[in-house]
C-alpha cells in the first residue's frame, strides 16, 4: 500500500473520531484543507501521514500547544534558522530541503516529528499548515521584468506573479499571500542589495511592502563580533501589522568578538578523540588534528605561488592564513575544494584546512550538533549554512512584536466570538 494510499485510509479514520474543524486545529491547517483532502482522490499529501497517524495513536506532538508561537522552515539547510528560532520559544510544524545530503544533517538533529519536504515549488499553499512565522532562507535568482509594461496593457498577470514566476522567491512570495503569517524572515547574501544595479531588491521591497501589505525592515548584519569570521548577509524583517520593530535592540557588540582560539582544536589533550563529535578530526592522546586536513605540498605550492602571482600585479587575491589570534575571512560552499580562504597555520610546515567540527563552530553551532555526512558535504552545507547566534539575537528581538500580534488575534478572535452569540 502506498503513502498516499495510507493518508487517505488514515484520514478516513480520523474523521470518525474527530470534526473537521478538530483536525484542522490539532494538525494546524484550515477546515476548508481537511475537506479538500476528504474530496480529493488522492487524499491529504503523503508527508501527512505520521501527523494523521498520532490523531489516532495518541502520539501526537504536545510541544506545538507549549511553543510561543509557530513557524516553517523554507529552505532549510541544516536548520541553522530553525534553531535559532526554536531557541526563542518557537515550535517548527513545517520544513521544506531539497538537498537529500542537508536533510539527512537536519533529521539527524531535528528529528523527523513531521516530514522534511523537497521541492517546494510542486506543493500547494493548502498543503502547507498555518503558522505565526515564515523563515526562508531563500536562493538568490535573477528577476526578469523585461515586458511587465507590455504584460500588463494586455490585460495578463501582474503584479509579483509576473515580475518573479521562476524564481524561488515567487515561492515565498506566493506562500505569504495566502497564509498571511504574522512576521517572516528572509536571508540572504548581502550583494542580493546591490543585484542587478539594485532591481533584483526593488521588486523584492515592491513585492513584500506594496503587494502583500507587509511591512519590511532590512539590515546587513556581519557575523563579527558574534564568531571569529567576517560573514555579511542582508536579513529583512517583514511583519503584518504595524509594529514598533528596530534593529537597535540588535545586541552585537564587537568588543565581545570571538578568536579562532576559540574555534579551533586545542590539541592539548582537553578533547576526546573518541568522542561521537570528535571522532576522525582529531586522533591520540594529546586529540592531534588528523594529518588529512593538512594540504599536500603540490596544493600548497600551487596556492602560494598563485598568491604571490597576484600580490606581485598588486591583487589581493589568494588564500587567507589564520591563528588563534585571528578573525577568519567568509566561509564559502567552495571550501572543499582546497580550503584556500580559511587555512590554519601551524608555524612550520604546510597549513590545515579546518576540519568539519570547526567549521560548526564557526558557524555558531552547539558541541553535539551532529555532522552524518563526509567531510566535502559537510563543507558545502556549513559553507551554506547561516551563523545560527545571528538568527538566535534576530529571533530574540523579533519575539516580543510576534507576540504582541498573537495576542491581538486572539483579542479579536474573542470579540468575533462574543458578537456570534
Amino acid at each position: 500500500m502506498n503513502n498516499k494510499v495510507s493518508a487517505r485510509e488514515l484520514l478516513a479514520l480520523s474523521l470518525e473520531r474527530y470534526s473537521q474543524a478538530d483536525i484542522a486545529r490539532k494538525l494546524n491547517v484550515t477546515p476548508k484543507t481537511v475537506r479538500l483532502w476528504e474530496v480529493r482522490e488522492d487524499g491529504p499529501p503523503e508527508y501527512r501521514a505520521p501527523q494523521l497517524q498520532g490523531l489516532l495513536f495518541g502520539n501526537e506532538r504536545h510541544s506545538q500547544s507549549e511553543a510561543d508561537f509557530t513557524f516553517i522552515d523554507l529552505f532549510a539547510g541544516i536548520g541553522g534558522i530553525r534553531m535559532g528560532f526554536e531557541k526563542n520559544g518557537g515550535d517548527c510544524i513545517f520544513t521544506s530541503e531539497w538537498d537529500k545530503y542537508a536533510v539527512k544533517t537536519y533529521c539527524e538533529n531535528f528529528g523527523t516529528d513531521h516530514p522534511v519536504v523537497g521541492d517546494i515549488t510542486k506543493v500547494a499553499v493548502d498543503d502547507i499548515p498555518d503558522h505565526d512565522v515564515l523563515l526562508a532562507g531563500f536562493p538568490c535568482q535573477p528577476f526578469s521584468i523585461a515586458g511587465v509594461s507590455k504584460k500588463n496593457s494586455l490585460g495578463r498577470v501582474h503584479g509579483f506573479e509576473c515580475k518573479t514566476q521562476g524564481t524561488l522567491f515567487f515561492d515565498v512570495a506566493r506562500i505569504i499571500k495566502e497564509k498571511q503569517p504574522k512576521a517572516f524572515l528572509l536571508e540572504n547574501v548581502k550583494n542580493l542589495m546591490s543585484h542587478d544595479k539594485g532591481r533584483t531588491f526593488q521588486v523584492i521591497k515592491e513585492t513584500l511592502e506594496d503587494e502583500l501589505g507587509y511591512r519590511i525592515y532590512p539590515k546587513v548584519v556581519d557575523a563579527r563580533g558574534v564568531v571569529p569570521q567576517h560573514r555579511e548577509r542582508i536579513y529583512i524583517v517583514g511583519f503584518r501589522d504595524d509594529t514598533v520593530f528596530s534593529w537597535d535592540a540588535f545586541g552585537h557588540r564587537e568588543r565581545d568578538a570571538k578568536m579562532m582560539s576559540d574555534v579551533l582544536h586545542p590539541q592539548d589533550g582537553s578533547e576526546d578523540p573518541d568522542s561521537d563529535f570528535l571522532r576522525n578530526y582529531i586522533v591520540g592522546k594529546k586529540g592531534k588534528v588528523n594529518d588529512k586536513y593538512i594540504l599536500s605540498d603540490k596544493l600548497w605550492k600551487y596556492l602560494y605561488d598563485y598568491a604571490a602571482k597576484h600580490k606581485a600585479k598588486g591583487n589581493g587575491f589568494g588564500y587567507g592564513k589564520v591563528t588563534k589570534t585571528s578573525v577568519s575571512r567568509t566561509l564559502s560552499a567552495r571550501y572543499y575544494k582546497d580550503g584556500s580562504e580559511i587555512l590554519v597555520s601551524r608555524g612550520r610546515g604546510n597549513p590545515r584546512r579546518l576540519t568539519p567540527r570547526e567549521c560548526a563552530r564557526l558557524m555558531g553551532y552547539p558541541g553535539n550538533f551532529r555532522i552524518p555526512v563526509s567531510d566535502t558535504q559537510s563543507y558545502k552545507q556549513f559553507g551554506n549554512s547561516v551563523v545560527m547566534p545571528v538568527i538566535k539575537e534576530i529571533a530574540r528581538i523579533m519575539k516580543p512584536h510576534i507576540m504582541t500580534l498573537i495576542e491581538e488575534e486572539e483579542v479579536q478572535a474573542h470579540q468575533y466570538a462574543l458578537l456570534g452569540q
